[in-house]
């Protein structure tokens, strides 16, 4: 799957876009929709969050499609669309009350995420691994990682879209990148899969 600032997308297809040919908008979404949702699942871990969080980017995107100038490729801009969504998700009460209440209980909720992220329909095991440890980070660790690591920003760039400073991105960062290789190094203590 492509980034979505390598994504080309012809200039006449988005002109004929903002006239409102659906044709032109089909084009575009089939362009850049896997990209978005990847993008979106891996920032907030949720797949049912995810998808209505694509469905409001695309929607978004369809409706200032007239407001982009050029200056930058197509997928860049849809880009920023689909962070903004992510971190107003991020950010929203609703989603710190729910973090809240899944930390209160008994730990079901998150049980639940981890299986949602076992089961992602892809048949690589390294993804399944990948999944599994981006899910064990907090949504505010997951979407550094990714914007810093996949999307190629830089500390004050997240540090900007988060509202926080540089040393907050960095600390965040370390932090994840720690949690992340716990996960996948091997531990003395862990019993092999197959008797010896």
């Amino acid at each position: 799957m492509a980034r979505l600032v390598e994504i080309e997308i012809g200039a006449d297809v988005v002109r004929r876009a903002c006239r409102g040919d659906d044709a032109a908008r089909g084009e575009i979404y089939a362009a850049v929709a896997p990209a978005v949702f990847g993008l979106v699942r891996r920032f907030v871990g949720s797949r049912a969050v995810a998808e209505d969080l694509f469905q409001d980017t695309l929607m978004t995107v369809f409706e200032r499609l007239a407001d982009y100038r050029g200056e930058a490729p197509l997928g860049a801009w849809i880009r920023q669309i689909a962070i903004s969504k992510c971190l107003m998700h991020l950010r929203s009460p609703w989603h710190r009350a729910r973090l809240t209440l899944e930390r209160a209980g008994d730990g079901e909720a998150t049980g639940r995420q981890v299986l949602a992220a076992l089961l992602v329909p892809e048949p690589r095991v390294e993804r399944l691994d990948m999944e599994r440890a981006l899910a064990s980070l907090s949504g505010t660790a997951r979407a550094v990682v990714w914007l810093y690591d996949v999307e190629g920003y830089s500390h004050e760039e997240i540090a900007t879209a988060f509202g926080r400073s540089v040393s907050f991105s960095k600390s965040q960062l370390a932090r994840a990148r720690a949690r992340l290789r716990e996960w996948f190094e091997p531990q003395a203590d862990r019993q092999p899969c197959t008797p010896t």
